[in-house]
């Protein structure tokens, strides 16, 4: 067993807390709805990027690839400055939603380049200009240009021209889990010497100023000099030495000291209740302010100021140590500091050395080591108590408007838990969906996360009474769609192999997987015919209306992407059931009733009596839109929308449903009773087998299920030469046009970014490609090839006239996917789009990004740059396909993991 897998293993039996530290801190607090006191509820102006620097936060903390404790009280991160920015460089700088031309946006370049799953050892690179940042020329420029044209990012104003900045690459080592090693190094790539002052900062949150009873220390955190290193003193946490030292200092060093504490004055224009506040730092070094900072050394925050001009080519180091009083290794100031860096990096090589499959090319594996790295960065500590942030503090009161506003029905919700996020400056939130996707790359690395990740989702402070599951702090109550379950039954999968596997906390989620099925039963089958309006469903402007809100005139909507997912829903509760009732018979009850409901739900889906939503004459299920109780309308748009049926779908053998007596006997008066419904079940026999018979539930019938792959292999359609488009290329010269009353509204093919304001142009699944669902429709074609085998061959392309198994096109479809992030022969990767330093610049080579979604057309990242967790799948990918091609076995889904 690795070192590292040992100190997974101590972690989860609870002999060392190896977990307590790590990268837990955002790249971006501002702007986030928690932080969000005004009326309005327009969170990026109530607390935006130029107060970020002045003023405390509430309910969390920024920094530059900084780090915390695992509840957020005691945090470190750098503060840079270059001699010319008009502020420090302490956190991220990006647009609001209101101020870029495709919604909020990051204007930085930094990049997520390794980390183990204890977080013993990390390492990030941030990439800063040696000129003025170029602050208000972002935000004017982008504010200005439209939805249709491209953004200004910050490489584009030539600011990294001739090597003209620094790479500060951060790395951290623990030597335990309470004894913290951070090493900073920094390297001029201009062709002249530069300055640069870099501020180690530590720092407490400020828990003191708001009066709330959950949190009010008894005794303030306190930080003062103690001889040369700062001793950090906190009730809970204990006491810190905190020591800060470089052999390349060109002037001596020199602590500084203020409280962390809202500057009113130049904020509120209001009088402050200390004179040294948060900005102490800024205004000392930059402003010249020395009476700035505190004349004692002493505060809740504090900075080593480091000076250094570094000659072209070279590199300056920075080292930093935080230690915990209660444990004494012998070790003393930043004795044994280098080795320490050494034996992690190489326990970190070990550990993926074990987990990338043999086999894997140089490239592939640069995709893992990154890929994974992107997705452990990004566990932030989330603080969010509703009931508090209702009815506020007795120092910060609310206006009375959000006492009915946003997210007011869910005052259970209690949240102050390290979360995987899908980007640490994008999304200072987490989500419930993406979580769902994040977790399938996690099982591999660190399966316990996995599990309690999706079990928190699931606990009573976060899911709601009725069942419903917490979306996103936007708004709680929108739907994500059902992926939870999914999930649960792959990391379960995943996490162990068969015979060890953990049947505990596979009956843990399925109890309450069970009240959030009710729900979606109860609440989104409006009319009860099995066939469901979950609104948004995530796929935010796919459609022709913006399905968070309501439709015109009251029309209802029937949704082939609700429908199918909550099939596919019913589909892995059977799974559970069925796995649960190996164990334990009861089981068997509740297996009958999921088998139940899913034929009832595809039988209503396929209806021809004008209430399904398959179109015989179009060959594609398509969403009816119901006005005035008059015939529905079908809304012909050809998008995800109508390949999701394709997911819902499940193999079954014979022996496992004739080992189970009692859900044998339930099924078979089903179908006796209800033989109409026979059509929806398959049954093949396999030559050549042990237990030759299996079952398969889906909801395309044979027909229906080759018209619709045979639009999704085509290139005028749905594929690209990266995956499958989320939009019909169709939709490009004939788009999709509705007219109700004096409105008309049309949904175009678009390659790109949004050239909708629909969900504020952040977002855009008409046209680009996303890997969440990319990864469900390759999981799908696995399942039918494993019941059809060879026998089932489409045309693939469509166009081509060469055929193929559903094997070796799920097999192209993950090459398509991984090739985003493959060099081609000029050294391009496509996810880089049209950005050559990234094959050219030798300082820019071997960096990858993690994008939201993928351009349809040139496979350009787009979007957030940094979503590395749903993205992140493209890791299983790899593993998967590697395997595939390594046994030229293909089981399916089901058998897969076995």
């Amino acid at each position: 067993m690795s070192l590292e897998k040992q100190r997974l293993v101590e972690d989860r039996n609870r002999q060392k807390n190896w977990k307590r530290w790590g990268p837990y801190l955002s790249e971006r607090q501002w702007g986030s709805v928690r932080e969000d006191y005004s009326a309005s509820g327009w969170s990026w102006g109530a607390f935006p990027h130029d107060h970020a620097r002045m003023r405390a936060y509430r309910w969390g903390e920024d920094g530059l690839q900084g780090w915390s404790d695992r509840k957020g009280r005691l945090c470190f991160a750098p503060a840079l400055w270059n001699g010319k920015d008009p502020i420090l460089k302490e956190r991220l700088f990006g647009l609001g939603g209101h101020e870029g031309n495709h919604g909020e946006d990051v204007k930085e370049c930094y990049y997520y380049l390794d980390s183990t799953p204890t977080h013993s050892y990390t390492k990030a690179l941030y990439k800063y200009p040696q000129c003025e940042y170029p602050y208000v020329k972002i935000r004017d420029e982008n504010g200005r240009r439209s939805r249709t044209e491209p953004e200004l990012e910050i490489a584009d104003l030539g600011v990294f021209d001739e090597g003209r900045y620094f790479d500060v690459v951060q790395e951290v080592a623990k030597r335990t889990p309470e004894d913290i090693l951070w090493r900073i190094t920094i390297t001029n790539h201009g062709p002249d010497p530069s300055e640069i002052h870099v501020l180690p900062q530590l720092w407490f949150r400020n828990v003191w100023t708001w009066g709330n009873e959950r949190e009010e220390p008894r005794v303030k955190p306190h930080l003062q000099l103690d001889g040369k290193p700062v001793l950090a003193s906190h009730e809970k946490l204990g006491q810190y030495h905190f020591h800060v030292d470089s052999p390349d200092l060109s002037k001596p060093m020199r602590w500084l000291f203020t409280e962390n504490e809202t500057n009113a004055p130049a904020v509120f224009g209001t009088e402050s209740t200390t004179k040294y506040t948060k900005d102490a730092f800024h205004r000392f070094l930059i402003d010249e302010e020395k009476n700035a900072v505190s004349p004692l050394p002493e505060g809740t925050k504090t900075a080593a100021v480091l000076h250094f001009v570094i000659p072209p080519g070279e590199s300056v180091t920075v080292r930093c140590r935080l230690n915990s009083l209660r444990e004494t290794n012998g070790l003393i100031g930043l004795d044994h500091f280098d080795e320490t860096f050494a034996e992690r990096i190489a326990d970190s090589n070990e550990f993926y050395d074990d987990i990338i499959p043999v086999g894997t090319t140089p490239e592939e594996s640069l995709i893992f080591r990154q890929g994974y790295a992107g997705l452990l960065w990004t566990k932030q500590f989330y603080y969010y108590v509703i009931e508090d942030w209702l009815k506020g503090d007795r120092n910060a009161t609310p206006p009375k408007e959000r006492l009915t506003g946003r997210n007011h029905d869910w005052s259970h919700f209690f949240a102050r838990d390290i979360l995987s996020m899908p980007d640490k400056w994008e999304y200072p939130w987490f989500a419930a969906w993406d979580t769902a996707f994040h977790m399938i790359p996690f099982a591999a690395v660190d399966p316990d996360f996995a599990k309690s990740q999706l079990l928190l989702l699931l606990r009573e402070w976060y899911m709601h009474p009725n069942g419903q599951l917490p979306a996103y702090e936007w708004n709680f109550s929108d739907v994500n769609p059902p992926v939870h379950a999914w999930a649960v039954w792959r990391v379960y999968k995943i996490s162990d192999p068969k015979g060890e596997r953990d049947i505990d906390f596979l009956e843990r989620c399925f109890q309450k997987l069970l009240l959030n099925f009710t729900w979606w039963v109860n609440r989104k089958d409006v009319e009860g015919r099995h066939v469901f309006g979950g609104g948004f469903l995530g796929l935010d402007n796919i459609g022709v209306f913006d399905r968070s809100h309501s439709l015109p005139d009251g029309a209802t909507l029937h949704q082939a992407d609700g429908t199918a997912w909550m099939a596919s829903y019913c589909l892995v509760m059977l799974a559970m059931a069925l796995e649960l009732a190996s164990k334990k018979p009861a089981y068997e009850d509740i297996a009958s009733k999921f088998f139940e409901h899913f034929v009832n739900i595809t039988d209503a889906i396929n209806s021809l009596d004008g209430t399904g939503l398959w179109d015989e004459d179009d060959g594609f299920y398509y969403d009816k839109l119901i006005l005035n109780n008059e015939k529905p309308i079908p809304l012909r748009i050809r998008s995800l929308v109508g390949l999701l049926p394709v997911i819902a779908v499940t193999v079954l053998k014979k022996k496992t449903i004739d080992a189970l007596p009692g859900f044998r006997k339930r099924m078979d008066w089903f179908l006796v009773n209800r033989p109409d419904l026979l059509k929806y079940i398959s049954v093949r026999k396999v030559e050549g087998q042990k237990n030759p018979a299996r079952c398969m539930l889906a909801i395309p019938t044979d027909e229906r299920l080759r018209k619709t792959l045979t639009r999704l292999f085509d290139p005028e359609e749905f594929l690209s030469e990266y995956g499958i488009r989320s939009l019909s290329k169709a939709h490009e010269k004939e788009p999709f046009v509705f007219t109700h009353g004096d409105q008309t509204n049309d949904v175009r093919y678009t390659p790109g970014e949004a050239a909708t304001d629909m969900f504020g142009g952040n977002s855009n699944w008409r046209g680009p490609i996303w890997f969440p669902t990319n990864f469900m429709i390759i999981e799908a074609l696995e399942r039918y090839y494993y019941f059809y085998g060879s026998d089932l061959k489409f045309e693939y392309p469509t166009g081509s006239g060469e055929l193929r198994t559903l094997r070796e096109i799920a097999i192209n479809l993950c090459d398509r996917l991984i090739s985003l992030f493959l060099p081609d022969k000029d050294g391009h990767r496509p996810c880089f789009g049209d950005a050559h330093r990234y094959s050219e610049v030798p300082h820019w080579q071997n960096l990858l990004l993690f994008h939201e979604y993928f351009h349809g057309e040139n496979g350009e990242g787009l979007g957030a740059s940094h979503q590395t967790g749903w993205t992140a799948l493209v890791v299983r990918l790899i593993r998967e396909r590697r395997e595939k091609l390594r046994t030229g076995d293909f089981q399916g889904e089901e058998e897969e993991e076995d």
